[in-house]
């Protein structure tokens, strides 16, 4: 749905302001259309409201979702909106790194591919480029004393049969509801990890089909929810390796100038719509027909909502009146206690090439997770990303750099131990916005709470990639559920006679 609101470039010469009005009006009326089913011509056009201090729109969140969702408005003819966001940056959970010299290392989400054609079509619009990840070579990895290098393919290494029967399965769990499917409150039941262990797997096959589940969610298999993580994998056309693999996978591709570029590309476009620093502590008359919204910079008055924000951020925003108990309990009970940690160490150059290996570390027992080839494009320099535990690392950053240096020499040599530079974030601590990266819904969350996530109460729109209808998580869900929000908004706005 990304072009769905927008229209053709505008002629230089611009309409007069009665034209504009109308072309709005259109926009908002053909968004109802799509949303809502049916709205006459005549709800669309009405006069503009009197008083202007009132928005049409406010947004809160200034990441992927919040920032599709008003570039969308724009795009539509409507100015009348603003994009409150706490921090005083934007972006959400992409952030970059900078450097130095241009080059930058992702914090945070930074790994597209196939089937994610929303933030694709986001990113040639707004004309970043993409690259291919590396991962030629082999892995290294780390028991211990013991070290192995082997060539994954890009893959997971995983056993086939056992992604095959979670293909199949997640077949019967659309990633829209998964509370819907045929056997939810079976499925439900289990932890991912409950599954694992009757397939008689391997402990090497088990240990890195955890590991990879863990890398995407933020769980391990005994936390996450069967249901859920199938859920995600039926996003990825019900295949796992689409869901978890480099090569043909959803870590297939980066953006040159790293994710956050996207959110700075689409603020500098909306200009002082975008209010940085500006926490919001609470949403009044949210059913009624104005809203007010409390922050940090003072009140803004507006007649809908979209809420971009993480479900368990949502919760620490008072609400007056008290949302609906359903929609509190989903707030409340919404992980937060997942963590991610990642560090980049920057050399000279990417010297592990030369000995065939690809830059990966899996590390059993140990800090690093997964450490990976981070090096931009141009090789100008070598990076060695990671996710590591938060509480395996120390959190002084000299220490926490030597040891994993020390980690990298026993897969790489002596040379690891030198690097230029080195950076550490850790989103369970940089800030109170962002409590953690990623969530791993545990078992019988998604039967008991998820049909609470997604409708709109009162003139509240909920967005935010935990609420997109595939890809739930990802930036492209993020980016799909701006889109889908700016929809309702239009929809609801055109159906009120509201639109000026």
């Amino acid at each position: 749905m990304k072009d769905d609101i927008a229209s053709s470039a505008m002629p230089e010469n611009q309409p007069d302001v009665p034209t504009r009005r109308q072309l709005l009006r259109m926009a908002a009326v053909g968004a109802a259309s799509l949303v809502a089913g049916k709205v006459s011509m005549a709800e669309g056009v009405v006069a503009a409201p009197a008083d202007q201090s009132i928005l049409d729109v406010a947004i809160i969140g200034a990441g992927l979702a919040g920032l599709t969702a008003a570039r969308d408005l724009k795009r539509a003819g409507c100015e009348s909106f603003v994009v409150l966001e706490a921090r005083n940056r934007v972006g959400g959970r992409t952030y970059n790194h900078d450097l130095g010299n241009g080059v930058v290392s992702e914090a945070g989400g930074q790994w597209i591919g196939p089937g994610q054609t929303a933030i694709a079509d986001l990113a040639r619009e707004l004309e970043v480029d993409t690259f291919p990840t590396f991962y030629a070579g082999k892995t290294t990895v780390l028991a211990g004393d013991v070290r192995v290098a082997q060539d994954f393919h890009g893959g997971i290494g995983t056993d086939d049969a056992i992604g095959a029967k979670l293909g199949e399965l997640a077949r019967g769990v659309p990633s829209d509801a998964p509370w819907e499917a045929k056997d939810a409150a079976e499925l439900d039941k289990l932890t991912y990890g409950d599954w694992l262990l009757k397939q008689g797997l391997k402990y090497e096959d088990g240990y890195f089909m955890g590991l990879a589940a863990k890398l995407t969610t933020g769980g391990a298999p005994a936390q996450l929810g069967l249901l859920f993580y199938l859920s995600m994998i039926n996003s990825a056309s019900n295949s796992l390796d689409q869901l978890e693999s480099t090569k043909g996978g959803a870590q297939e591709t980066r953006f040159v100038g790293g994710s956050q570029i996207l959110s700075i590309k689409m603020a500098k476009g909306l200009g002082d719509k975008v209010r940085l620093a500006s926490p919001v502590r609470k949403i009044a008359g949210w059913n009624r027909d104005v809203v007010e919204v409390h922050t940090d910079q003072g009140v803004v008055r507006a007649r809908r909502v979209i809420v971009a924000m993480n479900p368990a951020l949502c919760n620490q925003v008072v609400y007056d009146p008290p949302l609906p108990d359903g929609r509190t309990q989903l707030q409340r009970r919404w992980p937060a206690n997942a963590p991610m940690r990642k560090t980049v160490h920057v050399y000279e150059r990417p010297f592990w090439r030369d000995d065939g290996l690809n830059g990966q570390i899996f590390q059993v027992g140990g800090p690093v997770s997964m450490a990976y080839d981070n090096s931009p494009p141009d090789l100008s320099v070598g990076i060695i990303s990671a996710f590591v535990s938060p509480a395996s690392l120390p959190s002084d950053a000299k220490a926490a750099e030597q040891m994993l240096s020390a980690i990298y020499a026993k897969a790489f040599g002596g040379k690891a131990l030198h690097p230029k530079q080195f950076h550490d974030q850790d989103w369970g601590k940089v800030d109170p916005w962002t409590l953690q990266c990623i969530h791993p819904l545990p078992p019988r969350f998604l039967t008991t709470w998820g049909k609470f996530l997604h409708p709109s109460i009162g003139k509240l729109i909920w967005s935010g990639t935990e609420t997109a209808d595939i890809w739930a998580g990802a930036m492209d869900g993020a980016v799909r559920s701006g889109h889908r929000a700016a929809l309702q908004a239009l929809a609801a706005l055109a159906h009120q006679g509201e639109v000026a």
